[in-house]
Formats: C-alpha cells, sequence, structure tokens
C-alpha cells in the first residue's frame, strides 16, 4: 500500500494550478443520463471517484470516452440498457446516488443501491426519497437496494428540505428537468456545485432559475439536449492549497481560484494575519508573520466555512499562536484526523461536534494514518510544518479527491514523495 513521505523544509512559492471540482464533476456526470444525446465535459479532474463514477455509468449501459489525458469525459446515453446501479460499484463513492433521479426522470424506473463513500457520518438518504416521491416516484428498501418507479412520469411540486442538503438538491433538481409542471425547491443547497449544475443543465435545454438562492424553480420540458459544459474550478482543492505557505510559510499563486468561491476561508485567514489577494490569474496568499493567530471556526453549508476545509484548518491551527475551537455542525465523526495530528505533537482535545487546539510552536513529524479524503491532506499539510520526516499511510483515501498532489507540492518547493507499496 502506498505511502506519502513529507519532510517540513520551510518556506514555499511559486505557482499551483488548480483542477476541476471533483464534486461538480461527479454530479454533472450523471447529467448524461437525462439525454440521448452527447454530454461532454472539459476541465474534469483526474481522480479515482471519476474512474468510479465513469464504471457505474458503463455499467448502465452508457458510452463514457475519457480524452486529453484524462481532462475531458465525452460521454452519451442513447442506448441505455441496465436500470441497476449495483452495490460493488456503489459501495466506493457516495456520490453513486446522485443516478437515482435522472433515472426515475428518463426511464421511469430504477434500481440503487444505498451508497458508500468515506466514513465521516451517516448521511442518510431519507432527503432524497422524500423529495423525489413528492414528484411522484414510488420508492422501496428491499435487501439495501432503493427500488423507484413513476408509472405515471414525475410531476412538478414544492419540495422543502430540511435542511440545506447538496446531494439531495442535485438529486432532485435533475429529475425536475423532466418532471412535467413547475418544481420548485425550497431550503435549496446554493453551493457552487449547485449553479454549476444548473448550468449544464441549461446548456442542455433546462428551465431552471434561482441557483446559487435557497430557492430553486425548475420548469420541465419534454426532454433534453446534448452539451459541452467546462467544470468549475475545485474550491476545496483551491482552499487546500491556499494553506500551503501559510501553515510552511512563504507566499504561492492558486492558478484559476476565485475569491467567491472560497469567501468566507479567505476571510478566516485574513483573520489569522494571512494575505490573500484576486489577482488576474487567480489568488495569491502569503503568510506574513511567523505564526498565525489562532481563529475560532464553525462549518456551515455555502457560503460559510466549508466542512471540507475543516480538516486542514485544524492542522493549521496546531501551530497558530493562542487556543482555536473548531466545531463541526454538518458531519458528525468528522474529528478523526485530531488523534493522529496529535501523534506529531499537536494539543487537540474533542467533546463531541467541538474540537479545542492549544497551538504549539512546531510539529514533529511522525507515522501517521489516513482515515479519510480531507483528513489525509490535512497530514501531509501538517507534514509541511513538522520537524523531520512524516509518513501518511493508507493514502488512496488521498488519490479520491486530488490530482497529483505530490506534483504540485512540489512545484512550490514541498520535500514530498509517494513511496510505493508492496
Amino acid at each position: 500500500m502506498d505511502r506519502i513521505l513529507v519532510k517540513g523544509n520551510g518556506a514555499l512559492s511559486g505557482e499551483i494550478p488548480i483542477s476541476g471540482a471533483k464534486n461538480a464533476c461527479l454530479t454533472l456526470m450523471p447529467a448524461t443520463l437525462l439525454s440521448d444525446e452527447p454530454l461532454t465535459l472539459t476541465n474534469a479532474p483526474r481522480l479515482s471517484d471519476i474512474a468510479t463514477m465513469t464504471e457505474l455509468l458503463q455499467s448502465l449501459g452508457c458510452e463514457v470516452t475519457s480524452l486529453q489525458a484524462g481532462q475531458v469525459q465525452a460521454m452519451s446515453s442513447h442506448d441505455l440498457n441496465n436500470h441497476k446501479a449495483d452495490y460493488d460499484i456503489v459501495r466506493k463513492m457516495r456520490a453513486s446516488n446522485l443516478v437515482l433521479g435522472p433515472m426515475i426522470a428518463r426511464l421511469g424506473h430504477a434500481v440503487v443501491s444505498l451508497p458508500g463513500g468515506c466514513a465521516i457520518g451517516a448521511r442518510p438518504m431519507d432527503i432524497h426519497i422524500h423529495g423525489l416521491e413528492a414528484l411522484g416516484a414510488q420508492i422501496e428498501l428491499k435487501e439495501g437496494y432503493l427500488h423507484a418507479k413513476a408509472p405515471s412520469g414525475l410531476k412538478g411540486a414544492v419540495v422543502d428540505f430540511p435542511f440545506a442538503s447538496v446531494g439531495a438538491t442535485e438529486n432532485i433538481m435533475m429529475a425536475a428537468t423532466l418532471a412535467k409542471g413547475t418544481t420548485v425547491l425550497k431550503n435549496a443547497a446554493r453551493e457552487p456545485e449547485i449553479v454549476d449544475l444548473a448550468d449544464c443543465l441549461r446548456k442542455m435545454g433546462a428551465q431552471i432559475e434561482g441557483d446559487g438562492t435557497s430557492e430553486i424553480t425548475i420548469q420541465g420540458v419534454d426532454s433534453l439536449h446534448g452539451a459541452t459544459h467546462p467544470v468549475v474550478s475545485d474550491r476545496i482543492e483551491l482552499g487546500t492549497y491556499m494553506l500551503a505557505p501559510v501553515i510552511a510559510g512563504g507566499e504561492v499563486e492558486c492558478l484559476g481560484g476565485k475569491l467567491s468561491l472560497v469567501q468566507s476561508f479567505a476571510n478566516k485567514l485574513e483573520e489569522a494575519g494571512v494575505e490573500v489577494t484576486e489577482t488576474a490569474r487567480g489568488l495569491k496568499v502569503k503568510r506574513t508573520t511567523d505564526r498565525v493567530k489562532s481563529v475560532d471556526v464553525v462549518t456551515e453549508p455555502f457560503p460559510g466555512f466549508p466542512t471540507d476545509l475543516q480538516a486542514q484548518m485544524m492542522a493549521l491551527m496546531c501551530t497558530a499562536e493562542g487556543e482555536s475551537v473548531l466545531e463541526e455542525k454538518i458531519f458528525e465523526n468528522r474529528f478523526m484526523h485530531a488523534p493522529e495530528l496529535t501523534r506529531m505533537g499537536a494539543e487537540i482535545e474533542v467533546q463531541g461536534g467541538t474540537a479545542t487546539v492549544k497551538g504549539v510552536a512546531r510539529l514533529k513529524g511522525a507515522p501517521v494514518m489516513a482515515t479519510d479524503l480531507r483528513a489525509s491532506v490535512s497530514l501531509i499539510l501538517a507534514g509541511l510544518a513538522a520537524e523531520g520526516e512524516t509518513v501518511v499511510s493508507r493514502v488512496y483515501h488521498l488519490d479520491r479527491g486530488y490530482e497529483h498532489v505530490v506534483r504540485k507540492l512540489s512545484g512550490i518547493g514541498a520535500n514530498i514523495e509517494r513511496i510505493s507499496g508492496e
């Protein structure tokens, strides 16, 4: 099993290109199921999760061709021959559940396994099911599979989400594009990935308004057509690499980054004493002091502080001056990186959904184990600030969400390498 070796060696400088968003691409790919005409995505990230979604779509009868070294995904669902999303594929990744809404809308039936993914909380499917049922779907859970059908087709309805679920908003929005009549999604998620999906669906002929706000209106159409669409930049990768020069020292420009994607995160960095500047090419980040100041963080749905940057922010706070409190309000069980950071000399106390971090002058390298996708990169960031060597194991998590992390960090001066396992 591969590992990553990091040696803390001082300040970083240079440029890092930001890839297309994993979470956006995983949402856009199932949209091909809504049309029998081709959908082509450009600026696609080259990640194992994208390969898993490709495998899933191909199992349903989609044609998926990877072009330009994986940065273009050309898809066609003109000849779907299977309506069952099998457990052996779906268990690998939670985003697999996003085929449910499109298949019901296009085919009138679907059988989809309950999903898997990182072990960071229950993340139940109930809200997806209730939304689709409001549109007229009949859904039954049998032996770990959701058996869904809409014998009379889907019909527009008002769907009021109990909380702003990103996945449920995406699933119901896709399904509603082919429903008869008007659908209104209330308390909808507002993430950039939602806006990106709506932009793509509009190019395919969907009628959608209000994306980026808490109320989205979809007027159903009879059919959608093909389109070409660029995947939005990955705001989580952007935030992660913005932290590299902050935790290790130096100045780095993140190419393709936009402040609007990470405004709340950037605000926290500036509060900690970090200089963030928007340029013509991206975002430039510079640490201006020997140690940043401690800041408190509460994770919230967009436009609040992203839960997917909480682990990375904790790594920074481990070496900040003072005491910080990080409160996780999105997912339970998302502090599994804390014990590993403690192995590196961090002082962290976790109680329920709150972690209190007392900053130390310097972390020390140690063997650590990644527990999920974002935890894995938080340990790499910590290694950049640590004295000696840090070896991160179970880095297969990392491959799900970060493209060429070793190459990108090496390019700005980090001493990092991937060690192949036996």
